[in-house]
């Protein structure tokens, strides 16, 4: 008969496991090798001088993410990983700005120049009423806060979270591992908060389905709308730009990975394209909370294994409700409640026009959400199984390892954590 203090361990372990299988909406995690220095024996005969390096220590920054001068920075796309060179990138159009608005002032620019670098910082489109619309504008706005994120990422990765993972007593490639998912903490944490601010000054507070629909086209938003949805949209693209130009070191699923992002940011644009806002929010609150316990679980199975359980357990609770029951709700809302739309606003196809909704859209919104949820409800079970293998203490081989190791046999999980 086991003892408890081996149950525990194997509970522990399993529970390990089960936080590395989930995978997160979003960039996973990197897996980083620590850097061994081989040991040299010395020829026979004369010694000769050595120009000999300083040994790296497992905790020092990997070298993607130190500054080589900020114009290599800027050519080779370092600037990315660099938040010291984003964040000159990003401090450019706000220094513009204020310079224009100073040569107004002045005099030296007539009361009426248009200041051409709010374009690049606030959003645009507002039309009369104080509401906000559309524009062309708006790709100006994201890429320039593609530029932000890369410096939010990085600065908060490297100032922040690597001192306290450090300070935690995180060693070798658990660092990287950290500074990943407590950055997803932070930004799930931000958005999703914002979300259900957003979602409570919309008529379809919380989940009240039926006013997707009601009133279509929603074509004005508010300004906290609008610009909710082109800061996700910004952190998208810098999610996608990371992976499709391998600035990080890309992983065994990287081809998946680029899908799954190209495949969220057509969601994103295609539905802030058609005025389908309010349904796009409700799906961005369903993912991003449950992502902040998912991230959070996984933050403190990397400092203590022990602590781990309650989380994931609660984690598990959340992710049924926003992943399932919310995200099946929308799903009802979109097949039952499509004809709450007003006729004449879905029975014509004329993009030309700004017209988009017609009976066979009806599939173009549900079949993806629909995917979606397979893909939830795939990844439930093996939750679930995992959880389930956790409390009777069984362990569980570890098909999906986040180590990248090869050669390691049979060796079953608690056996893989071991060696870590």
């Amino acid at each position: 008969m086991s003892s408890p203090r081996k149950l525990n361990r194997t509970r522990s372990s399993s529970v390990t496991n089960a936080l590395k299988q989930i995978p997160l909406n979003q960039q996973q995690e990197q897996n980083y090798n620590t850097i061994q220095e081989s040991e040299v024996k010395p020829l026979s005969g004369k010694s000769r001088p050595l120009n000999r390096k300083k040994p790296r220590h497992e905790n020092d920054l990997p070298d993607n993410y130190i500054s080589r001068g900020f114009k290599n920075d800027l050519k080779t796309g370092r600037w990315m990983l660099i938040p010291s060179s984003s964040l000159i990138i990003f401090s450019i159009p706000i220094i513009l700005y204020f310079n224009h608005n100073l040569l107004v002032q002045y005099g030296l620019l007539k009361p009426n120049t248009t200041n051409p670098f709010k374009y690049l910082l606030f959003p645009q489109g507002k039309v009369p009423g104080g509401g906000y619309t559309k524009s062309w504008y708006d790709f100006v706005f994201v890429a320039n806060y593609v530029v932000f994120w890369s410096f939010v990422r990085q600065f908060v990765t490297i100032h922040i979270l690597r001192p306290m993972a450090i300070a935690l007593g995180i060693k070798g490639g658990k660092i990287m591992r950290f500074l990943e998912q407590g950055y997803a903490v932070f930004y799930f944490s931000i958005l999703g908060t914002l979300g259900i601010i957003v979602m409570r000054g919309l008529p379809t507070w919380w989940y009240k389905t039926e006013y997707f629909w009601l009133g279509y086209p929603h074509k004005q938003m508010t300004w906290e709308l609008k610009t909710y949805y082109l800061i996700q949209a910004a952190y998208w693209v810098q999610q996608t730009i990371l992976l499709a130009a391998k600035i990080e070191k890309p992983r065994k699923d990287f081809k998946e990975l680029v899908a799954h992002h190209i495949v969220t940011l057509w969601l994103i644009g295609w539905s802030y394209n058609v005025y389908l806002t309010f349904i796009g929010v409700s799906v961005f609150v369903t993912m991003d909370v449950s992502d902040v316990f998912l991230a959070l679980a996984k933050c403190v199975n990397y400092v203590s294994e022990w602590a781990s359980p309650p989380f994931f357990a609660f984690f598990v609770g959340v992710w049924t409700y926003f992943r399932h029951y919310l995200n099946i709700w929308i799903l009802w809302s979109v097949w039952a409640e499509w004809d709450l739309m007003p006729e004449d606003q879905r029975s014509r196809f004329a993009p030309l026009e700004d017209q988009w909704l017609v009976w066979w859209m009806r599939w173009q919104v549900f079949v993806p959400i629909f995917f979606l949820q397979l893909i939830n409800l795939f990844w439930y079970f093996l939750i679930w199984r995992i959880l389930i293998k956790a409390v009777v203490g069984q362990d569980l081989k570890d098909d999906r390892s986040d180590d990248e190791d090869d050669g390691e046999g049979e060796q079953t999980t608690t056996e893989k954590l071991k060696d870590q």
